[in-house]
């Protein structure tokens, strides 16, 4: 990215920032943020397969090594695990780090690590709507919280909580509640699913595998023979294939109530942001389906969500972005 005017006489230490998931370790460095466009000024990327390293030290050390600046003061992670007292968990490639001794060995004077889904919220506030897909229109209260999710290998949900005394990122484990039933269908097909499963979570339907889950129940549901296919599968045969179609336009369909659900529990009034490895490679069917409807459909609240807007976030770098933003907000 190339460094404009705007830029210019900032007072800015650079930021070491990170995207750690179970596939790839994605690296830069944030060199400089506008106050005019709420922007960050990201250089230095670099992606390396995740499988390659014993450790996240080992992976941050390469990257250290082959930057042609100095070495930032400071750093802040996303990463896809969990983190309890002060020690990162990332399960899929069997890392695990403490952050203090992290910070020490690194000689780094700040450092963050974060949830993928808290970098999501704490991006939302720097978004380029020219980047992104509006999926429903509304009337955004402006400093109201935001809330953000997306299913993809996971079920994920974080909310930006703001009021006159600033802001704060609430993480949660909003993919693991029991996956709520709204038509006769969903009654159906959440009957089908608990004869496999005890407990029918939304990740265990909104997420890679769980569409495989759904199309089985969808199957069960219309009184056809299930073939053995997988999310991927799923998608290539939809054109072609009556179940396929419906449990990806299903998918689309409940989601909307999901999402609406959680826009009420976190007080969303700022607007809901999805994300996640799924619905951004769906964009015309979520938005051919009963998405917005389902997401309205609240009894006595359904004027309160009907204002609120939700976007389709489909723009580059956001676990960049929302772990600079972390560290950024914290001296503002």
């Amino acid at each position: 990215m190339t460094q404009t005017t705007s830029y210019q006489h900032q007072d800015f230490d650079p930021i070491v920032v990170a995207d750690i998931g179970g596939t790839n370790a994605r690296f830069a460095v944030v060199t400089n943020y506008c106050q005019q466009t709420r922007q960050f000024e990201i250089q230095h990327q670099m992606t390396y397969p995740s499988a390659e390293f014993q450790s996240f030290e080992s992976a941050l050390s390469r990257y250290i090594e082959q930057l042609p600046i100095a070495k930032p003061s400071r750093a802040s992670l996303a990463v896809a695990g969990p983190i309890k007292s002060q020690q990162v968990y990332l399960t899929n490639l069997g890392w695990h780090f403490s952050i203090p001794e992290l910070k020490a060995h690194m000689g780094f004077d700040d450092l963050a690590v974060i949830n993928d889904f808290a970098a999501f919220a704490y991006a939302a506030p720097y978004l380029d709507s020219e980047q992104n897909i509006l999926i429903k229109s509304g009337q955004p209260e402006p400093d109201a919280n935001i809330a953000v999710m997306g299913p993809g290998t996971g079920f994920g949900a974080a909310c930006l909580a703001r009021d006159i005394n600033g802001s704060a990122v609430m993480s949660c484990e909003a993919g693991h509640i029991n996956l709520a039933p709204v038509t006769a269908l969903d009654r159906q097909l959440l009957h089908a699913l608990r004869a496999n499963l005890q407990h029918v979570s939304i990740e265990s339907v909104f997420s890679g595998p769980g569409i495989a889950r759904l199309y089985r129940a969808m199957a069960e549901v219309k009184g056809h023979t299930a073939m053995d296919l997988n999310a991927s599968q799923i998608s290539q045969l939809a054109a072609e294939c009556e179940i396929c179609d419906a449990t990806l336009t299903h998918f689309c369909d409940w989601m909307g109530s999901v999402a609406g659900d959680l826009a009420l529990t976190f007080g969303a009034l700022g607007g809901v942001n999805i994300g996640g490895g799924i619905l951004p490679r769906m964009t015309e069917r979520l938005l051919s389906s009963r998405f917005i409807e389902r997401f309205t459909e609240k009894g006595l609240m359904s004027q309160y969500v009907g204002q609120i807007p939700v976007t389709l976030v489909v723009q580059d770098n956001i676990p960049l972005i929302g772990a600079a933003a972390c560290l950024h907000e914290r001296r503002n």
